[in-house]
């Protein structure tokens, strides 16, 4: 791969609030900044070019957070991809109109796959995206986890993807929840699986630690990762050294 892979700062948002989740448990959270917008800010100083927000209260019905992601895509300066609780058109193209750059499909993308289509033949690939979020089961599939990651899908990443790819879909991103907000680091042989499963552009996050899963990222010829904990905690330098 010619270029390093692209580091993507994840700022999420839940209860107004920036914060990270242990596991994508709701109630197991660090709040990192009071202010989302400071927090997205703090990542564009330091020289991102993507800022990837996600409603955590929207993913898990337990509200929305739209007004400050309206003031975060109006303000920050560079674009920014939303997902969390984006379940039907008219929620993604609000973003859209919101000044979104791309939305982030993820349960719907499961429960009603029809959209995604309906969203790119309208806007384009570029302002579409998949977001699939999955466990290793015991039989070593990967089932697809929803509604925040609070329930299984009985759905494996294997049965989606060919279908994503005949919709249009140009960037799939992919994580691990088991290892998100872990520090655990990538589980190689799962993202090489992956790897795969998708040959278009590949975004993986869940569990990046250090500079060695940005070799990683490298040596399987994958496009980039979202990046939370490691880079507020400084596992990770931010920007990551050349």
């Amino acid at each position: 791969m010619s270029a390093r892979p692209l580091i993507i700062p994840c700022v999420d948002i839940q209860s107004g609030r920036a914060v990270r989740l242990y596991e994508g448990d709701p109630d197991r959270e660090t709040v990192y900044f009071e202010s989302p917008l400071d927090a997205a800010r703090h990542w564009v100083r330091l020289g991102a070019g993507l800022v990837h927000l996600v409603d955590l209260d929207a993913a898990t019905g337990r509200g929305e957070n739209r007004a400050v992601i309206a003031l975060i895509a109006q303000e920050l300066g560079v674009p920014v991809e939303v997902g969390g609780g984006i379940r039907s058109r008219e929620a993604a193209e609000e973003l859209l109109r919101l000044g979104v750059q791309r939305v982030v499909i993820g349960t719907a993308a499961v429960k009603h796959p029809e959209l995604v289509g309906e969203l790119i033949a309208a806007h384009g690939p570029e302002r579409v995206v998949v977001s699939l979020d999955a466990r290793r089961s015991e039989q070593g599939v990967l089932d697809v986890a929803t509604h925040g990651w609070a329930q299984g899908s009985g759905i494996h990443v294997a049965d989606l993807t060919p279908a994503l790819a005949d919709a249009g879909l140009e960037t799939l991103i992919f994580t691990d929840v088991s290892r998100d907000g872990t520090l655990k680091g990538l589980d190689r042989d799962l993202m090489r699986q992956v790897r795969q499963l998708w040959v278009n552009t590949l975004i993986v996050g869940g569990g990046v630690a250090d500079v060695q899963d940005v070799h990683l990222l490298e040596d399987e010829r994958i496009e980039g990762a979202i990046v939370g904990r490691a880079i507020y905690e400084g596992t990770l330098p931010y920007p990551v050294p050349q």
